[in-house]
């Protein structure tokens, strides 16, 4: 299920895939929304809430639905939100932890794995337990990202476009030297695995809010009293705007 309303993909259309902010959660127009608006296209959402690459790539559906559009805007995803040679994620849900392999059990065999519900929580209690045996399961996920992105976009076809859309740049920095390191996103991705992508796209398109439209907060936003938290955490409605004002006129450059 995505969010609709419904689309007719028997005219022209623009793709979006992403997790969260693709979908807009809490959000009454996310980008591809106001895009819709400014481009005067038929702008298709198929983002999906916590979602990551092994959301899309494995469902025929989308990926013909991509394939078939005049442009695909993928938002780049985190690297944790995938399965792997360590772990495997829920196939919709893939911030929904499953099972750890026999390989990751023997590299942790001091952790009980039924504990975890949630990737992130996972992963960050196996690096407070071991940031030099951590260093192992980043470099697989980061393999693993690569190689299942390079699946994905040559499903998609030559009209792609990456789409970077967080609180920080891309960039080659150690992911362990900011505040709150596993609360980044998109989590482990740096330019340079990026870069690997760059043949296989039309463009690479990048925002990060202003300190002004972060400071935003959740007004505009629309949630329930329990979920106020939640929203707090979500990139908001001017974070947004300033996103379809930046692909607008690459976008349009591209159709």
């Amino acid at each position: 299920m995505f969010r609709g309303p419904k689309r007719r993909l028997d005219e022209p259309y623009i793709a979006f895939i992403g997790g969260t902010e693709t979908y807009g959660k809490f959000i009454d127009r996310p980008y591809s929304a106001l895009l819709e608006k400014e481009l005067g296209q038929t702008c298709v959402n198929l983002g999906c809430v916590n979602g990551g690459v092994d959301a899309f790539v494995n469902d025929p559906t989308i990926m013909a639905t991509c394939n078939k559009a005049n442009l695909t805007v993928v938002q780049i995803m985190g690297a944790n939100f995938l399965s792997n040679r360590f772990y495997s994620v829920h196939p919709r849900r893939n911030d929904r932890f499953l099972r750890a392999s026999t390989v990751l059990q023997a590299i942790y065999n001091d952790v009980d794995f039924s504990d975890f519900t949630f990737t992130r929580a996972m992963l960050g209690k196996l690096h407070l337990l071991s940031p030099e045996r951590f260093d192992i399961v980043v470099t697989e996920l980061r393999e693993a990202w690569v190689a299942r992105m390079r699946n994905m976009l040559g499903q998609i076809g030559p009209n792609a476009v990456l789409f970077w859309f967080g609180r920080k740049g891309m960039s080659d920095d150690a992911w362990d030297k900011a505040a709150n390191p596993l609360q980044a996103d998109p989590l482990f991705i740096t330019a340079a695995m990026i870069d690997e992508q760059r043949p296989l796209v039309r463009d690479v398109v990048q925002t990060v809010p202003t300190d002004v439209a972060k400071q935003q907060g959740t007004k505009g936003m629309y949630f329930a009293p329990m979920q106020a938290k939640a929203a707090s955490e979500m990139l908001g409605v001017s974070c947004h705007a300033e996103a379809s004002m930046r692909l607008a006129p690459i976008l349009k450059r591209l159709l």
